[in-house]
């Protein structure tokens, strides 16, 4: 067995036995138990898409796929020891050791799955005897690292987009889909009247694939649209993120240029570290909205904003207890902040006129890159992204500013959106 080949195999063995352990006895048993879960689930994918494309593409190149495999695995390992004290690392470290780490485990994940079940359908034909069938079958085998690649790129870009949502008197008796107006790489022809304009914020996830720098150019590119409001709806750090105090504050600087029109709400996430949240969020004069509200004068009119907290359980009473002890004022706009999408079912019918959540990062996996609203999680709980009707409630889940971990955004790319407000019904 070559030199490079053998490297590959200890480096893994290593990398599966030692992270967990190291983990485990510096940081504690949650974090070492997490560290096994994704090396199991990733390196055996890995190891058979290693062997599978030594044998697809010869010789020659096999010292080339040891090599890269070795520094892969290596990488990952590095990147998950790096989280025992996790903090946001310069770009040499980000691009060398984080960013094809985690796109080696993501990789590994995705071989594993696609590998698995590609094998009845070997068996099948093997028993058959179609050998041929086998052979030309077996360069399906590449499928997930195209995958993989694709995903990288998905997962660092954002996509552009003017965003029309109608507010109305009447809707579905379910929580049900509806149509929006979405306008990427070409502008929208005006409308009759002024509509209320509003950036989202969702799921910056301050870390190594969305670091101070790169975030900040987003945030200043959305606020160039001098929005009325720019609401912020959870979610603003990962490890990384947590370790490294006030780095928060600086990726959402640009938000001072609009004082008194950015308000927040927490997602789950932001538990985690509070404080850390709450003074990047004040040192830019954002204003957090913790089961409270707001009234402000903006230039379509005056706009309720009620933030609510997030919550694991009892959510049904919690959003009923905030929404009837701020009750709807009159002749406002009434807008809630509620980073969990799947809590919109227990706002009362006609209570809210458009809630504004995050949290799913649109679905992860799907058809949106090639303009179809679906993914995996269409026929879940969870609404995953775009415009949604409950009665006269309207809710617009956000595909995410960032994302966490590891680069699965897979055909759902995230949403730099401009959103436009139009009230379509008889009293506003």
């Amino acid at each position: 067995m070559p030199r490079l080949e053998v490297l590959f195999w200890l480096v893994a063995a290593a990398t599966f036995v030692g992270v967990p352990t190291y983990a485990w006895r510096v940081r504690g048993r949650a974090y070492g138990t997490f560290g096994l879960i994704f090396l199991a689930i990733s390196l055996p994918g890995a190891a058979v898409m290693h062997a599978r494309l030594r044998e697809l593409l010869g010789p020659a190149i096999a010292p080339w796929i040891d090599l890269a495999f070795v520094y892969s695995t290596a990488a990952a390992a590095i990147h998950l020891i790096g989280l025992v004290h996790p903090r946001l690392r310069r770009a040499p470290f980000r691009y060398g050791i984080s960013i094809p780490g985690m796109a080696f485990v993501a990789g590994g994940a995705l071989s594993g799955l696609w590998l698995l079940v590609l094998l009845p359908l070997r068996g099948v034909l093997a028993g058959l005897g179609f050998t041929r069938t086998l052979d030309v079958l077996a360069w399906l085998d590449l499928v997930p690292i195209g995958i993989a690649a694709v995903s990288v790129l998905t997962s660092s870009r954002l996509v552009d987009e003017v965003v029309r949502v109608v507010v109305a008197d009447d809707g579905p008796s379910e929580v049900t889909r509806m149509p929006v107006e979405r306008y990427r790489r070409r502008a929208p022809e005006p409308l009759p009247s002024r509509a209320l304009r509003i950036v989202q914020i969702a799921d910056p996830h301050l870390g190594p694939w969305q670091p101070v720098r790169k975030l900040a150019r987003q945030i200043d590119a959305l606020v160039d649209h001098d929005p009325d409001l720019i609401l912020l709806t959870g979610d603003f750090l990962t490890m990384e993120g947590i370790g490294t105090p006030g780095a928060l504050a600086e990726a959402l600087a640009p938000l001072r240029r609009l004082p008194g029109r950015c308000f927040a709400a927490f997602g789950n996430h932001d538990h985690e570290s509070p404080d850390e949240v709450r003074f990047g969020l004040e040192a830019n004069g954002v204003q957090l909205l913790i089961d409270d509200e707001v009234s402000i004068e903006t230039s379509s009119g005056r706009v309720q904003i009620v933030g609510a907290d997030y919550r694991g359980r009892g959510r049904r009473e919690h959003l009923q207890e905030l929404l009837g002890r701020l009750p709807r004022r009159a002749g406002e706009l009434r807008l809630l902040l509620l980073h969990d999408p799947s809590a919109f079912k227990h706002v009362p019918k006609g209570d809210v006129d458009l809630t504004l959540s995050g949290h799913t990062h649109g679905g992860q996996l799907g058809l949106v890159s090639f303009g179809l609203d679906w993914t995996v999680l269409r026929r879940t709980s969870f609404p995953d992204h775009g415009l949604f009707g409950h009665g006269a409630n309207r809710l617009y889940v956000h595909r995410g500013t960032g994302f966490y971990g590891f680069p699965l955004r897979i055909g759902v790319p995230g949403e730099a959106s401009y959103l436009e407000v139009v009230v379509d019904r008889v009293a506003s």
